[in-house]
């Protein structure tokens, strides 16, 4: 697709503020934009952003065809989308200029395979390879995409969508608007083990999976289902890719969970909750409503709302400061302890001489 920079603006609510060319203001806008770029490579057929003026030095040199920025920045020879929110407009540019895919059709491939015990409403698109088992019911709108199996008695809401080879086990629950990206696996058996008569005996998970409305899942994750209950989804979560999450736990609603993050089981965690890239969660813990745990922390016990923590093991984040700004020190502090030490040597040395 193709837009000028005047009808992008409209399409974005946009104030445009046009840049002289020539001698004369262009006050149409009419240079055609086809893409969104970062500042450092976006040509002339593409429209860049910037959140804050900081980024204005970069601009100056920046090749982009117009920015889209939250107030005028003087000075700037290129055309300004001026918007109220820079991430909501960004987010609707990469929407506009998206790759235009072949438009999903609503039925069922021929080569799907559905139990007789089956519920599909309107408009639900079945794709090529697909296992649905006895007792599914999939709601309207919702999308399964090739290679996908859904065990019995599970559930999907509105406007769901599966990607290729997702699995979902039996007896889980999806609210509507639910998106799960290729690969990941919802409901299968939690790590849980006795160790009866010198053997690690598999303890039964009879419980299930709830997952929200309007929860987005990425690829390759795993979400074991509960030994009894369920584990539980909030509304709003998004789940980056290669992310664990074991039996009994229960995210609260519009979370985020980075990549390689490892929940342990049985773990809560309240609304707002912010886990960095390989995290990991000690089983039976809880998080409070808006508490954050930086990249490659292990988190070994329950931390309050609001709290921030990092490191390994994780401790509160100015604490963990205090101590990486210490251990950067320490080559430097470790030579002067050795030259202390010598200088005690001989003073000790002489004392002994002297008696």
């Amino acid at each position: 697709m193709r837009l000028t920079i005047a009808q992008l603006a409209k399409r974005l609510e946009a104030e445009l503020v046009p840049i002289l060319s020539g001698s004369a203001p262009d006050k149409t806008g009419s240079s055609q934009i086809s893409a969104v770029g970062p500042v450092e490579t976006a040509d002339e057929s593409e429209v860049t952003f910037v959140s804050d003026g900081k980024h204005k030095a970069s601009l100056e040199v920046s090749r982009a065809g117009a920015v889209i920025v939250a107030e005028r920045l003087d000075g700037l020879d290129k055309p300004q989308l001026i918007v109220k929110n820079v991430n909501a407009a960004l987010i609707e540019a990469l929407n506009i200029f998206a790759p235009k895919l072949q438009a999903v059709t609503a039925g069922i491939d021929p080569t799907a395979k559905l139990a007789q015990d089956v519920k599909i409403a309107e408009g639900v698109s079945v794709g090529a390879g697909v296992v649905i088992e006895d007792g599914v019911e999939i709601g309207q709108d919702s999308v399964i995409v090739s290679g996908c199996k859904i065990g019995e008695n599970s559930k999907l809401g509105k406007n769901c969508r599966l990607d290729s080879n997702v699995v979902i086990y039996h007896n889980c629950r999806l609210g509507n608007n639910v998106v799960i990206q290729a690969n990941s696996t919802i409901g299968s058996t939690g790590f849980g083990y006795s160790f009866i008569d010198g053997s690690h005996r598999l303890i039964p998970h009879n419980g299930g999976v709830v997952i929200e409305d309007f929860v987005e899942i990425g690829a390759n994750c795993c979400i074991d289902r509960a030994k009894f209950g369920n584990t539980i989804i909030g509304a709003g979560t998004k789940i980056d890719n290669l992310v664990q999450i074991a039996h009994n736990v229960e995210i609260g609603k519009c979370c985020l969970i980075v990549a390689q993050a490892g929940i342990s089981g049985s773990c809560k965690l309240g609304d707002g909750v912010v886990l960095g890239g390989q995290v990991g969660l000690k089983d039976n813990i809880e998080i409070g409503d808006g508490a954050m745990v930086g990249a490659q922390s292990g988190l070994s016990h329950s931390i309050a709302a609001g709290q921030q923590f990092m490191g390994s093991p994780a401790i509160e984040k100015r604490e963990s400061f205090r101590i990486f700004g210490l251990m950067k020190r320490l080559p430097k502090m470790t030579k002067l302890l050795k030259q202390l030490i010598k200088r005690v040597e001989k003073l000790e040395a002489a004392e002994d001489d002297k008696e």
